[in-house]
């Protein structure tokens, strides 16, 4: 392609679908390396940067419906690296906390998955970062604010 061609909107989609699913399945064989599935790693990292969090809390951040978010907060309970608690001063609401040792593997696999992601964007200059993080909030808050301008309309109309 030559550099004077413009890149349209269907094939700047399909670079960022592809670079998308290449980014993720490494990133995912990188965590099953480490005994851990994305949505795992992903309680896991919210727990690590934002302290203890109610289960509903945690799936808001990481975007899992609820039942999946159990079945996480389960698997990681089962492996002794999270704990729920229930909080002091309303006995109805449950906390999950990283345990001493979920804290420790979580602080391990963040660093490894830091230099991992360090490594892919390794060929980027400082601009071309720059450029692609403006573009890609740019194109983010378009899609947002389409998608709320169409339901929003639709739910007015029924």
């Amino acid at each position: 392609m030559k550099a004077e061609e413009q890149i349209t909107a269907p094939r700047l989609w399909m670079v960022l679908a592809k670079a998308h699913r290449s980014i993720v399945g490494y990133i995912e064989g990188r965590l099953a390396e480490q005994g851990l599935g994305l949505s795992d790693f992903a309680v896991l990292e919210v727990l690590l940067h934002k302290g203890p969090q109610t289960i509903s809390a945690i799936g808001e951040k990481v975007l899992l419906a609820s039942a999946s978010m159990t079945s996480a907060i389960d698997r990681l309970e089962k492996r002794g690296l999270v704990a729920r608690k229930t909080c002091d001063k309303d006995r109805r609401v449950r906390y999950v906390d990283l345990t001493a040792s979920g804290r420790e593997l979580i602080g391990t696999i963040y660093a490894a998955h830091e230099r991992d992601l360090d490594f892919l964007v390794d060929g980027l200059s400082g601009d071309e970062r720059r450029g692609l993080y403006d573009g890609l909030k740019k194109i983010g808050f378009a899609a947002k604010g389409a998608w709320k301008e169409k339901y929003a309309d639709d739910s007015q109309e029924q």
